[in-house]
């Protein structure tokens, strides 16, 4: 009795010491894509709140992918703390045991860790996690979908978010984000008494396409209140093998892309987000009925954006803001509320963040830096340029408010003011004017694919 009682006065305080980590995952969403960001007209009221309550950090960003699926990079990234070219190494050395993944630190540390939804890591889902619930795979599987709105469709033909007989995420009767959901309050339910600290991982495959909602969702967005993105055009210049590739993402729509089109998948776009943010707010009430709220850090985030239609480009597969931007939300006990932080970051800070939350020790060998100075006001930025990646296609680098594409098999590249141009509609490259900055940034590219260990800076040697 007696060891009995003291093992629960050392997991209390554990909990005392420890705070519990609620890590929220989207699929697929782009920063602009929540209402409090203020740049779209979407609905998310429970994202909304959260950005009232927390810190935004307004500059977040992934690193870009090694292959079509971007979301495969960017969450083989986030679990083993490695950059981009580093990390396939990383899980390789976690299939050793020779390095632990970012939950199984947080398992060792006497956190209970936990998963609902998406994993798409190649590792374990069950080794990684203590618990797991309903693991996804990178997408759902719909019947239909593509090469669509097309002109002349009837309308009986055409394709209905709702109509559960299309599968993809209504596959198993009920919208796979209410399973997540679901999944996440019933953990929530059992830890509320659980003295020791939890760590959830709740990943929703939403807003990922298909684009499938229910109906009253499709419908708070008439194609009425959708407006164009500024950068729409009907085909991307650089669309090709060699620069922006033409694979599935972009076979969602038709060639060349209409305004009809664009429009359609925007309503259904940001109908899902809609949705998916209801999710969400069914979490956080759960948390706060829980009674552990007060005691609980919430770091929500997505492993990549979107374009859905801007550039007349749909996928993420590009170096644009649109797709390499992701919105990056933290709360905790003692943080400031509805503050915004500029300085950028990648999306990836929130594993050694989670760590340094935890009390534990941040691994020597992490890529990434804990955001946790710059809440504190003891740093002003983690990094002074931004690299994003993809494939040997493509390369780009952020500084300051100035932005570099490179094409590299096309021998081209792009340069933007964001500051002026948020958008990325005015190419400055062959601008005289602004030859010295194209010179500063090349250079700084070339040293930062140096120091990422970038095969295509390994190559040319």
């Amino acid at each position: 009795m007696r060891i009995f009682f003291l093992t629960l006065l050392a997991q209390a305080c554990l909990a005392a010491e420890r705070p519990n980590i609620l890590f929220l995952f989207t699929d697929d969403q782009t920063y602009e894509a929540i209402g409090a960001a203020g740049l779209q007209d979407i609905d998310t009221p429970h994202l909304d709140r959260l950005t009232k309550e927390g810190v935004t950090f307004s500059h977040a960003y992934n690193m870009g992918a090694w292959s079509g699926a971007v979301c495969v990079a960017s969450r083989t990234c986030l679990v083993t703390g490695k950059s981009l070219w580093r990390a396939k190494d990383g899980l390789e050395q976690a299939k050793q045991g020779d390095q632990k993944l970012w939950s199984q630190l947080m398992t060792e540390a006497g956190y209970e860790t936990y998963l609902a939804g998406k994993w798409h890591v190649d590792y374990p889902a069950d080794q990684a996690f203590a618990h797991t619930a309903n693991v996804r795979p990178g997408m759902p599987r719909a019947i239909g979908g593509m090469n669509r709105p097309k002109p002349g469709t009837p309308p009986e033909d055409q394709w209905k978010p709702w109509d559960k007989s299309r599968k993809g995420f209504w596959e198993g009767g009920k919208h796979w984000s209410e399973v997540t959901a679901d999944d996440a309050i019933g953990f929530l339910n059992e830890a509320k008494d659980d003295p020791a600290p939890f760590f959830m991982y709740i990943a929703f495959n939403a807003p990922h396409d298909p684009r499938q909602s229910p109906k009253e969702f499709i419908d708070r967005y008439p194609l009425e209140r959708i407006q164009l993105p500024e950068s729409f055009q009907p085909t991307y210049p650089d669309q090709n093998g060699k620069a922006v590739p033409i694979i599935r993402d972009e076979k969602l729509a038709p060639f060349p892309r209409t305004e009809h089109a664009v429009k359609v998948h925007r309503q259904e776009y940001f109908a899902l987000v809609t949705h998916l943010d209801e999710q969400i707010g069914r979490i956080l009430d759960s948390l706060q009925a829980s009674g552990k709220a007060k005691e609980t850090w919430i770091i929500f985030t997505s492993d990549h954006g979107l374009a859905v239609g801007n550039h007349g480009l749909l996928g993420k597969q590009n170096m644009y803001e649109h797709s390499l931007r992701v919105p990056f939300i933290i709360s905790g006990p003692g943080l400031a509320k509805g503050r915004v932080i500029d300085a950028p970051i990648y999306l990836q800070d929130a594993m050694p963040t989670a760590l340094e939350i935890a009390g534990l020790e941040v691994p020597a060998e992490t890529d990434y830096r804990s955001l946790l100075p710059l809440l504190k006001g003891e740093r002003e930025e983690n990094y002074q340029t931004i690299y994003g990646a993809y494939l040997k296609t493509q390369r780009a680098l952020v500084k300051d408010h100035w932005k570099l594409i490179s094409y590299p098999r096309l021998g081209k590249f792009k340069l933007f003011n964001l500051r002026d141009d948020p958008h990325e509609m005015d190419d400055l490259a062959s601008a005289a004017e602004h030859s010295e900055r194209l010179d500063e940034l090349t250079h700084l590219l070339n040293e930062e694919m140096d120091q990422q260990s970038d095969p295509l800076a390994q190559s040319s040697r």
